[in-house]
Formats: structure tokens, C-alpha cells, sequence
């Protein structure tokens, strides 16, 4: 591709602007916009230009989500769907499914990934989805919750089990029959992603829409799945970050108090130089994570696991960090450390919660010693 990272940069300042305020109290994004960065590769930019797609390395994936997220977390989970789709179709698909299905994704149509059920979050054992093939045909059965980006999709990406229990995923048209779509109401953070409760009932598809004709370990497919968008999370908490950051030291050399700026107040300054350091830590800890993607090292996995868990600690207590020095000023709805405040905290809890994360780490340190 010939543009350069700073021109895809200066395409997403150009179409986004100021508007993330207005669509977070809103609660939408405008379908025009996402379809417009879509088929621009934006969304899902590691899918090799064979594909049609940017084929930006990690590092470089990274920088843009960052550079989205700084801008809005509903925009970035757009992004983290679409590339986690991307990244299930690249890993299970066939020749014939990555030639359609990538070609869709980069061609302006939109994807969601349906994980969590009723009963079903990190505990993939009481996952109740059925995935069955009849014949020339498969059909999915079954509930999905929290599906980010389903409100925008045409595609959906379906994990669940076949007739003997073995994991499968299916690409589910939202328009087939039998898809039933409910709006999540006022979510916490990320207001303007779409999230959408699923129901799926005896939808009927071609055979040749179940990757790779199924039969996968399910861990597996959860592993490919969420270790990208551990990845996309991560760098999007670098976004929230700097938006927190640059709005603190904006607002503390301005704003004065008893005729000095904020900013020459002691315990003021502590909450600049976290915030800084926030930045700096999760900014390298996700560039250490990138490489480890790139260079397809074993310990890729662990490496996004590390980097979402610091990155998304670090957005949390840095945008709690941001609203305290703007204290007022920042806390009406739409403002960008308001926002950064209720999304952040929702970074802590997807993609595997704290303490999931803290488990797999634990885990690994554990196997260090073996």
C-alpha cells in the first residue's frame, strides 16, 4: 500500500474530529463512517495485502488502534471486532473462505465476534451453543451476550460446539433467518460500540460457512480469538491514556488557583507525572507484545495477556487520575476523561477479566520454574 501510517493517522483525525462526544451521549456511530474505514483496511489492517488488506505488522496495527483509541473506545472495539474476525478467518479458514470472507471484511462490510452466553464467559466448558452440520448445510443454535459491534455487522463470527462436543466456528450472516438481535441499553463504557444480545434460532447455512469445516479445540479457538484482541485492547488503552494525559496537562497549566496554574501545585503535579509514566510503561510493554507478535514467538499469547492486563490497570487508574484533576470540568457526560472514566473500567473486565489475566500469568510464572 502506498499511504504511510501518519496519512492513515490524518484520514482518521479528518473523519472523526470532535464528534466522539456526541456519539457516546448519542450512543451510536455512524454505519457510513465505519463501512468508509473498512473498506479503507482500517479496521482490520493485519490482513495481508494478498487479501486485499493493509497487511500492517503488529507494531504498526498497535500505533493505529492507539491512535483510534485516543479518539474513542466505541471506534477502537469497532476495530478489535473486525480484527478478530479477521484474525478467526485467517487461522481457520480455508483457501475459498479467507479468499470471500477477508474480501468482505476489507471490502466495507462489518463483522462481530459473538464469545459470552447466559452461562458462558471464561468458562468455556458451559458454553451451550451448537454448531451442527446437516449434510451441505449447518445449523446454530443457540444465545450470545455482550457482542460488541453486532448493531453494525453483516457478518458474525459464531463460537460453539458441534454433535460431539468439539469447538467450531461459523460465519453467521445477520440478515439469515432465524437471527435475532437485541440492543444492550446503556452500557457502562464504550456506549457507542453496539453491543448486542444474540439469538439464534435453527439458522440454517451452507456448509461452506463453518471455518475450515470445523472440528477445532475450542481453547484454541478462544486462544487465537482473544489473543488478538487482548492485543487491540492493550493498544487502545494506550489511546485512553494520552487522551487522559494530554487533557490533564491542558487543563493544569491553564486553570488557575489562587493565582497560580494547577500546575505548579505539588500534589497536582504527582498526577501528571503518574499519568506519564502510565503512558510510558503500557506504551512499551505493548510495543514488547508487538514484537513478540511479529516475530511469532511461543510466548505471543502470554505477551498479550501481560500487555492488555497493565495496559488496561494502567487506563483505569489513569483516567480516575485525569477526572481528578479536572475535577468539574470533566465529569459531564461526553467529555473525553468522562468517557475515558466509565471505558476504561470496562477495558479491566474484556478479553479476560483482571483476574483471569492474573491466573495466566500465574500460571506461566509457575511454568518458568518447571
Amino acid at each position: 500500500m502506498a499511504e504511510t501510517l501518519s496519512e492513515r493517522f490524518a484520514m482518521v483525525d479528518g473523519r472523526v474530529g470532535d464528534q466522539p462526544g456526541a456519539w457516546d451521549v448519542a450512543g451510536e456511530l455512524p454505519r457510513d463512517l465505519l463501512v468508509e474505514l473498512g473498506a479503507a483496511g482500517i479496521l482490520c489492517a493485519e490482513v495481508p495485502e494478498s487479501f486485499g488488506g493493509l497487511g500492517l505488522s503488529s507494531a504498526d496495527n498497535g500505533a493505529l488502534t492507539a491512535h483510534v483509541g485516543r479518539h474513542c473506545s466505541s471506534l477502537r472495539s469497532i476495530m478489535t471486532s473486525q480484527g478478530i474476525a479477521a484474525a478467526t478467518i485467517r487461522r481457520f479458514g480455508d483457501k475459498a473462505q479467507r479468499t470471500r470472507f477477508l474480501g468482505d471484511l476489507t471490502g466495507g462490510q462489518l463483522a462481530a465476534v459473538a464469545f459470552s452466553e447466559p452461562d458462558a464467559g471464561s468458562d468455556l466448558s458451559a458454553m451451550r451453543t451448537s454448531v451442527v452440520s446437516d449434510g451441505d448445510t449447518v445449523v446454530v443454535t443457540g444465545e450470545k451476550k455482550w457482542t460488541t459491534g453486532a448493531r453494525y455487522a453483516d457478518l458474525l463470527i459464531v463460537l460453539g460446539l458441534d454433535a460431539n462436543g468439539v469447538g467450531s466456528a461459523v460465519v453467521v450472516p445477520t440478515n439469515a433467518p432465524g437471527v435475532h438481535l437485541d440492543l444492550v441499553e446503556s452500557p457502562l463504557g464504550c456506549r457507542a460500540a453496539g453491543h448486542m444480545n444474540l439469538r439464534l434460532d435453527e439458522v440454517r447455512l451452507p456448509a461452506s460457512y463453518l471455518l475450515g469445516g470445523g472440528g477445532q479445540a475450542l481453547g484454541m479457538l478462544f486462544t487465537t480469538a482473544l489473543s488478538y484482541g487482548r492485543m487491540s485492547v492493550a493498544w487502545g488503552c494506550v489511546g485512553i491514556i494520552r487522551a487522559c494525559l494530554d487533557a490533564a496537562t491542558r487543563h493544569a497549566a491553564t486553570r488557575t488557583q489562587g493565582g497560580l496554574p494547577l500546575s505548579d501545585r505539588q500534589l497536582v503535579s504527582r498526577h501528571l507525572a503518574d499519568l506519564l509514566v502510565a503512558e510510558q510503561v503500557s506504551t512499551q510493554i505493548c510495543a514488547d507484545a508487538s514484537r513478540s507478535w511479529d516475530a511469532g514467538s511461543p510466548d505471543q499469547a502470554v505477551a498479550a495477556v501481560l500487555a492488555k492486563h497493565v495496559s488496561a490497570g494502567h487506563a483505569a487508574r489513569g483516567a480516575a487520575t485525569a477526572v481528578q484533576v479536572l475535577a468539574a470540568a470533566g465529569s459531564q457526560d461526553g467529555h473525553v476523561v468522562a468517557r475515558a472514566y466509565r471505558d476504561a473500567k470496562l477495558m479491566e473486565i474484556i478479553e479476560g477479566s483482571n483476574e483471569i489475566c492474573q491466573l495466566i500469568l500465574a500460571e506461566h510464572a509457575l511454568s518458568l520454574t518447571r
